[in-house]
């Protein structure tokens, strides 16, 4: 029963969605000097949320239900796309300014979906009689 929370689900895909984006950035920050090299992000997770089919719409809670396909939502390479920007002279697109905004954002995402998942489990803890 608890296993399928859709609290804890999202939390959980929020924060690798947090750590697909912030290896992205890494790689953008360690391809810095490569001429050619071209930037990549994410798209953002509300977006990823949305397009997987677990957004506000009617969703599948039992097996039994129509479309009840149990889905992962991936972050890997195949859902990272170019980043559009002025590129220098060699090239190369990644501004290390705006990687370090973008690292930011992310920082703030994943403890987003750590403080979402910590309230969730403390309601969860109070529920059955055991408090923190």
């Amino acid at each position: 029963m608890f296993e399928k929370l859709d609290v804890l689900r999202q939390a959980q895909a929020m924060a690798a969605h947090a750590g697909a984006r912030q290896s992205a950035i890494a790689r953008n920050v360690a391809n810095a000097d490569t001429p050619g090299y071209a930037a990549t992000d994410l798209a953002p997770f509300a977006e990823v949320w949305r397009a997987s089919g677990r957004s506000e719409d009617m969703r599948a809670t039992r097996s039994g239900h129509l479309g009840a396909e149990p889905g992962r939502l991936a972050f890997s390479e195949a859902l990272a796309r170019p980043v559009p920007g002025a590129t220098s002279p060699n090239g190369n697109g990644v501004s290390v300014e705006a990687e370090m905004m973008k690292a930011a954002e992310v920082r703030h995402q994943h403890e987003l979906a750590l403080s979402i998942y910590q309230n969730a489990l403390g309601i969860l803890r109070t529920s059955i009689g055991r408090p923190r």
